[in-house]
Formats: structure tokens, sequence, C-alpha cells
């Protein structure tokens, strides 16, 4: 595992970050907006949600904007994409090939077209060589 995925993947153990991710999700949030949803959620202080917060941060999955005094919290894309890639590679290890072999299917049509583009080429008439197997 990758250190930013490991990172990403400490930071959703935790049951109060997960739900912090679910606030956050639905829209940039105040910072005081998610302590008090999460202090309803459960007991905290509020220094304890800014560690939350914190961790959350450092594994890329939340952003943090400042607006005079005050911080607002949103969900930072990339690092959701980077769970997902993560996770998508365990069930499907060949996805990461699938962009190289699209771009080289289009490669291989690019060339064919150039090909039957020739001048002075017949209909049926191939630039392959002949090769006949036994």
């Amino acid at each position: 595992m990758t250190g930013s995925a490991e990172k990403i993947f400490e930071a959703l153990g935790d049951p109060v970050r997960r739900y912090i991710l679910e606030l956050v999700a639905d829209g940039e949030q105040a910072a005081g907006t998610v302590v008090a949803a999460v202090q309803r959620y459960t007991r905290i202080s509020q220094p304890g949600v800014s560690q939350h917060l914190k961790v959350l941060r450092e594994a890329g999955l939340v952003r943090v904007r400042a607006e005079g005094t005050r911080r607002f919290y949103l969900l930072d894309v990339e690092g959701v994409e980077a769970a997902q890639s993560w996770l998508a590679h365990l069930v499907d290890p060949v996805t990461q090939f699938a962009q190289p072999l699209d771009a080289l299917a289009t490669e291989v049509a690019r060339g064919r077209r150039a090909r039957k583009a020739e001048p002075g080429r017949s209909a049926g008439e191939s630039s392959e060589p002949d090769v006949r197997h036994a």
C-alpha cells in the first residue's frame, strides 16, 4: 500500500472521522458546524474534533479554507479518488493497464486508416506481409 493510501485508510478507521466525512460530503461546512454536529453524534470536546479534522487533512480527505478567523472544511475529492483507485485495484488488478491498452488500440486503428489511405493501393491489397503458418 502506498503511503498516501495507508494514511487514508488509517484515517477512515475511526467512526468519528467517517462521520465528519459524511458531513462535509454534503458541501462545505464551517468548523463550528462540524464541531456541533459531531458533539451531537458523540461525547467529544472541541479540541478532539479539531484533532480528527487535522488527521483527515493530513490524509488528504478534507481541505480547509480560511475566511478571516473562520475555517471551512470540504471533502477533498482527490483523496477519495485515491482510496477508490486502491480498492478497485484489489478487485481488478488489470485496471491499471486499461488506459495504455486503449491508447495502443487507437494507434493500431490510426495505422490501419493510414495504410488504407495510401495512394496507388487497391481495395484488397494489404501492406501486411503474407505469413502462412503450417
